[in-house]
């Protein structure tokens, strides 16, 4: 019989929900986001991600409801784009974080860790003698030739990536559709990594970041997800593309099954094919849900 009392899994949940200017609080057992508008109820059993925006303030006793379930909380800027904090994820094993560190201080493992990435994105074999920048060049070249791919696909004018962090209106509404669509999809990555105990800062293609094994899954589905999601909804229209984003990324990652995909394909380029389930050890201390 199935245990309703342990928390769903992460790829049973929701992909993320953005809130901006109002209070998020418990409401009974759940929460409920209080605005001008009124008040939202919100299953919180069933998310993964919730990107708090400008104008949000949120209770202790939400926060507390929010780590039970373990759902990622971000703190971000203007349209979900800048991430300022998150919280922690809900696993309490370290033996997936340890795999990981492993992977990347043997050079050789970690080298494969990098083609087996490569190869999930792009159909040709890496020559062997290729170091790691060299496999950053050509993931470049083909990385920008998809934008240009994507951009005639849609009939958008794609004049390359511009943005600026201090200034969100800057950019025109093709950059400013894109950083919105990769600001969801970098949430959920995040989300699935600390789900499943990994760390987002021990990246193998990227490094040196406190999220560069974010950026290192996220790469594997941006060409496929965000970046045709954003240049479509700006070829529908330039109004309000932030908040159209938004609603087409989620439309899209609920289409692509993109929270089944996640943490197996994480296993899969870490060679960690069977060690998808939790072990009985690893709910030792960990949260449950509050149903009674």
């Amino acid at each position: 019989m199935k245990n309703l009392h342990v928390l769903p899994r992460f790829s049973d949940r929701w992909s993320h929900l953005y809130l901006e200017y109002g209070r998020l609080d418990k409401d009974k057992k759940s929460l409920a986001f209080r605005n001008k508008q009124g008040v939202v109820p919100i299953p919180i059993c069933q998310l993964g991600l919730v990107l708090l925006g400008p104008g949000t303030t949120v209770t202790h006793a939400a926060m507390k409801v929010l780590s039970q379930h373990n759902c990622l909380v971000c703190w971000t800027g203007e349209q979900g784009v800048r991430l300022y904090a998150h919280n922690t994820g809900g696993t309490h094993s370290a033996h997936r974080l340890l795999r990981q560190a492993q992977l990347y201080a043997d050079e050789k493992q970690r080298m494969q860790v990098v083609r087996r990435m490569y190869q999930k994105r792009f159909p040709q074999i890496l020559p062997s003698e290729l170091d790691i920048q060299q496999v950053r060049g050509m993931e470049g070249a083909r990385v920008r030739k998809a934008y240009q791919t994507i951009a005639k696909q849609y009939g958008v004018d794609w004049q390359g990536r511009q943005y600026n962090q201090d200034d969100w209106d800057w950019s025109d509404p093709l950059n400013r559709a894109l950083s919105c669509a990769n600001s969801c999809l970098y949430g959920i990555c995040h989300a699935a990594i600390l789900s499943a105990g990994y760390s987002p800062a021990i990246g193998f293609i990227h490094t040196g970041k406190m999220l560069s094994f974010v950026y290192d899954i996220a790469d594997l589905y941006k060409t496929d997800l965000a970046v045709p999601t954003a240049f479509e909804t700006v070829a529908e229209g330039a109004h309000e593309v932030e908040r159209r984003v938004r609603y087409a990324c989620r439309d899209t990652f609920y289409q692509a099954k993109f929270m089944d995909r996640i943490l197996p394909d994480i296993a899969e380029v870490l060679d960690a094919r069977d060690d998808l389930e939790e072990s009985p050890g690893e709910f030792e201390g960990r949260a449950v849900s509050m149903a009674d």
